[in-house]
């Protein structure tokens, strides 16, 4: 069975079929440029190209960077722009996709739900903490492989700042850090979350996820397992297609 994932970012829009038997991209992916700035119309349009670049005709799964309540309507936009709060972006995409089935879904919600399924956090039990690391910081907790959604663990306070604005791969870049000193970071991050919320399991997603060699052996003092995303930056993409295919199963039954 084949669903189409969508996953906006704050410096991408990429996308693809997805086969849900494998938990993998179906073909390879389509990206464009996030638009600067990130208005609802200027997205909804990147999302309309990466569809029709394969000329899908059935349901999609979108995630979008911040909170997604009922399913449609955004709450909060840290990395998008301000517009996005209030707009019912399930109306958005499906008005601009030709009425398609749309679906949508926080992004790191999506990665973890991904990330449970298909990849590091399958079979597992107990509390799973899934955190994506990209321009900001996303966070999916899921206990005994329950979603407790929206969790935005990116914004919990780190040395008088956003954890995302000390701690996410763009303040790496920023701040042109080295790993190890990106790492020390990221460990003040984790032991911050692991005193909230007392994880089994830290799942690192996000595009670092490819790189976990170089920062993972520097990170020490984490009682919890620390992994890399399987998935690592297809995660959000196959999580939206396995919301999208939940939704088409329950509208038919």
């Amino acid at each position: 069975m084949q669903i189409f994932g969508v996953d906006i970012g704050g410096s991408g829009i990429k996308g693809a079929p997805v086969d849900l038997d494998r938990g993998d991209l179906a073909q390879e992916r389509c990206k464009v440029l996030t638009p600067q700035p990130a208005t609802p119309d200027a997205v909804a349009e990147g999302v309309r190209q990466v569809v029709e670049h394969f000329g899908w005709s059935g349901p999609v799964g979108i995630t979008f960077p911040g909170v997604v309540t009922g399913g449609a309507t955004i709450r909060t936009a840290a990395n998008v722009d301000r517009g996005w709060v209030g707009t019912d972006a399930r109306a958005l995409f499906g008005e601009r996709l030709g009425g398609l089935p749309v679906t949508v879904v926080n992004d790191a919600d999506a990665a973890g739900v991904a990330e449970m399924r298909f990849g590091a956090g399958r079979d597992r039990r107990g509390t799973v903490v899934l955190l994506t690391f990209g321009t900001g910081i996303g966070s999916a907790v899921f206990t005994d492989g329950v979603l407790v959604p929206n969790t935005e663990l990116g914004h919990l306070e780190l040395d008088g700042h956003d954890a995302e604005k000390r701690a996410s791969s763009k303040a790496r870049d920023d701040h042109d850090l080295s790993w190890e000193h990106w790492a020390r970071r990221v460990q003040r991050y984790l032991a911050h979350v692991e005193m909230l919320f007392s994880p089994d399991l830290f799942i690192i997603g996000g595009g670092v996820s490819r790189k976990a060699h170089k920062f993972l052996p520097h990170i020490t003092g984490i009682e919890a397992e620390i992994v890399p995303a399987r998935l690592q930056n297809n995660a959000g993409i196959v999580g939206a297609a396995l919301r999208a295919a939940a939704a088409e199963e329950e509208t038919v039954g």
